[in-house]
């Protein structure tokens, strides 16, 4: 099988991935190929449980709401060598959700919405905060059907600056800033990199001074200043090439 064959057909997902046999969508996944995506008998799509898992497997019936289709080939994706994270600042409007879109697409592999400081919006603990964490999950889970990834990144709950310190032991912790001295280019990567980008007020000289003590590294990824709805996809297409993620 070529690359193509893992890339091209669209991609749903299932709780199970059978390695023979039948499998059936339902629910939102069943309406979205059905009704939305309009795959007819004969069609190959591709079914994952966003953990790595992933089937080629040809469609024999459609119905209103639900795709049967019979499993041709199954294969199943390590995960990647460099674990990306994504600590992104909590944007006003849709711009978050844009920007764990994008990350997603450009490979990250888990996200944590970050409450940092100068946020103009903050997520309550309570419905609504629910809701906005919901709206981020279904972004990311969107993209990487988009991208036909074979791993779905989590979206942890919302963290503080402080317990974002907390959660950077024995990673490689990047700070985008763009005075920074240090070009992305150049630091060491460990096994786990968490990138961090803050709101587009950025980050405070306090919050600053408590993630760089907890092993943060202030990097700049070039002359210009990105918007926190961007930075991420930029970042991660340079770490992507120094990690081989593009490559493989």
């Amino acid at each position: 099988m070529s690359r193509a064959d893992w890339s091209r057909p669209a991609l749903f997902l299932v709780e199970e991935v059978p390695t023979s046999g039948v499998v059936t969508l339902e629910g939102a996944e069943g309406r979205h190929a059905a009704d939305v995506k309009r795959v007819a008998p004969g069609e190959v799509i591709l079914v994952g449980d966003g953990a790595g898992t992933r089937a080629r497997a040809e469609v024999t019936a459609v119905g209103k709401g639900h795709v049967t289709a019979e499993v041709r080939e199954t294969r199943t994706d390590p995960p990647s060598g460099t674990r990306l994270v994504l600590a992104q600042a909590l944007a006003k409007g849709d711009r978050g959700e844009l920007a764990v879109e994008t990350a997603t697409e450009a490979g990250i592999d888990a996200v944590i919405p970050w409450r940092a400081e100068r946020c103009v919006t903050q997520w309550d603990d309570g419905p609504r905060g629910a809701k906005q964490l919901a709206r981020w999950r279904s972004s990311v889970t969107e993209a990487a059907k988009q991208s036909r990834r074979a791993w779905v990144p989590e979206v942890a709950e919302p963290m503080t600056t402080n317990q974002l310190a907390r959660r950077l032991e024995h990673s490689t912790a990047l700070l985008l800033e763009a005075t920074a001295e240090v070009s992305v280019a150049d630091v060491a990567l460990g096994e786990e990199v968490v990138l961090l980008v803050g709101p587009e007020g950025g980050v405070t000289e306090a919050e600053t001074e408590r993630l760089v003590a907890a092993g943060a590294t202030p990097v700049r990824l070039g002359p210009d200043v990105l918007r926190t709805s961007t930075a991420a996809a930029v970042a991660l297409g340079a770490l992507g090439l120094r990690t081989g993620r593009w490559d493989a």
